[in-house]
């Protein structure tokens, strides 16, 4: 039976979708950076960068990092909010963060599990989140959304970085080409094919970006957007929640807050 999962990963839903992640995680843990520097042409650090950068993070900030994996958002999250500030990840498969807290020999306390879709995060505490190619695999998008917003403070902004299907056809068809080909076969080498299968095939299923958007303004985000990078096949989703509108009278009018 658990085969059986494991070949329909990208085919199930809710529950099941939740374990049969959790497992193929857990299996790829410690070769999954190695993957992925070689799938992204070790620009994914550059794209979190840019990610990032349309938070509007300052010294003393607090930052949370949803669906963290290894931790590769953490070092530019930390180098925002700077020695007092806080930047946090959490991630629901254990040995996804062991590898994260021996890359970067973070305390503990800056790692957590927990899930997209219930954060063990009290409620406005953050001030930025941030997820690196995880929405997707998550088992209710409109509720890790939700999610994100409750644990953002007012004014609080979120960005996403994820694989998108690139617009331009020609560009699509040698896209998918070396997703649904010649990615199998690197999996292949290290033994997870299966696992490397999945990535096209949620990639397939994925909402689109303007479906994106509407579940992330649905939860409450304003200002919500998108920015494509390499190709079309990556793309940064970003929005904010919104301030109260007392609050947002008096900052527009330089008055002083309570």
């Amino acid at each position: 039976m658990a085969t059986r999962v494991e070949e329909q990963i990208w085919s199930v839903e809710g529950t099941q979708k939740r374990a049969a992640v959790r497992r193929m995680f857990a299996d790829i843990a410690p070769t999954y950076d190695l993957l992925n520097g070689i799938m992204s042409l070790s620009l994914d650090h550059r794209w979190r960068a840019i990610a990032v950068a349309t938070l509007n993070l300052k010294p003393g900030d607090r930052a949370l990092d949803v669906c963290c994996g290894t931790g590769d958002f953490l070092p530019p999250l930390n180098k925002k909010v700077g020695p007092n500030g806080v930047a946090v990840g959490i991630d629901f498969c254990p040995p996804m963060l062991e590898v994260a807290a021996k890359k970067f020999a973070l305390l503990p306390k800056r790692l957590s599990v927990g899930d997209a879709c219930q954060l063990p995060v009290a409620s406005s505490k953050f001030d930025a989140v941030t997820v690196g190619w995880g929405i997707r695999n998550v088992p209710d998008v409109d509720r890790a959304h939700a999610e994100i917003v409750r644990v953002l403070r007012p004014g609080g902004r979120f960005a996403s970085i994820d694989m998108a299907r690139p617009k331009n056809r020609l560009v699509r068809a040698v896209s998918e080409f070396v997703m649904n080909s010649v990615l199998p076969m690197l999996g292949a080498i290290i033994g997870k094919s299966k696992a490397y299968t999945y990535l096209p095939k949620s990639i397939q299923k994925f909402r689109t970006r303007e479906q994106l958007e509407a579940s992330m303004a649905s939860a409450g985000m304003v200002d919500v957007g998108h920015r494509d990078l390499f190709f079309g096949n990556i793309c940064i989703h970003f929005g904010r929640k919104p301030e109260p509108p007392q609050a947002s009278a008096r900052a527009s009018s330089g008055e002083p807050q309570p």
